[in-house]
């Protein structure tokens, strides 16, 4: 074993032990699922340092006061000296470029249905660091498209349980199949799952009421399945999914 591994270089071999910066546009984003959203940043990594940006002398924040301390949450005051939240967000944005170019984090974690961070997210990885996404279904696209991975936090609280007929659902699909297939036709899960986070960040079976990729393509009336044991004589299976005919 090398004992001269960093920490960066565990946080690429093992992304789990990223360090995450969790900032929160708290006009723009909902007290009720902090719980939930900083549960669903642990698969990413370690939130190491948690901002919540507002006026709160307002009484508009009362329910975001009731949970900074519970999670050990920074509220950041910004006044609002002009009508509107743009004061709020210019001070978000200042401060991650600071803790950016400090180079103390693996990746950001941007709380927000705002449109204002596209450009904060595209120049966040620009520098070769992730960027989550957290928002409403109304979050603009450009937005989403700017982040590595973006999570609606509908699907953090409410888990819906039944499968929505989608015709983007069955394109991108069919598209990702198409792009990972081999001859036959078939396309390995693990292979789709990594082509549709790149193609939409905002991919999420839970959307469709679904835990996992493939009890949603097991769902579809046109996907074939097909399953291959692992040769270490676990109860393992490869799962590979084609589009019928």
């Amino acid at each position: 074993m090398n004992n001269n591994i960093t920490l960066n270089d565990l946080a690429k071999l093992y992304p789990e032990h990223r360090k995450l910066a969790v900032l929160i546009d708290a006009d723009n984003a909902q007290a009720s699922i902090i719980k939930e959203l900083l549960d669903e940043i642990s698969k990413f990594g370690i939130a190491t340092i948690k901002r919540a940006y507002g006026d709160w002398t307002t009484t508009n924040l009362k329910k975001w006061k009731e949970v900074l301390n519970t999670y050990a949450i920074q509220p950041i005051q910004q006044f609002s000296y002009t009508n509107g939240k743009n004061s709020t967000d210019s001070a978000l944005i200042i401060d991650a470029m600071d803790i950016l170019h400090k180079s103390n984090v693996d990746g950001f974690c941007i709380v927000s249905s705002d449109s204002d961070f596209t450009k904060l997210a595209s120049r966040i990885r620009e520098e070769g660091l992730i960027v989550y996404g957290f928002g409403e279904e109304k979050t603009p696209q450009p937005f989403i498209a700017a982040c590595n991975d973006f999570i609606y936090t509908e699907n953090l609280k409410t888990r819906k349980t039944t499968k929505k007929e989608d015709s983007k659902l069955k394109e991108i699909i069919v598209k990702s199949i198409e792009a990972t297939s081999n001859e036959e036709g078939f396309a390995n899960l693990s292979n789709i799952a990594n082509y549709l986070k790149k193609t939409n960040p905002d991919f999420d079976t839970r959307s469709y009421g679904y835990e996992k990729l493939g009890k949603l393509m097991k769902s579809l009336n046109y996907i074939e399945i097909r399953e291959e044991p692992f040769n270490d004589n676990s109860t393992n299976k490869h799962i590979f999914v084609k589009i019928k005919n």
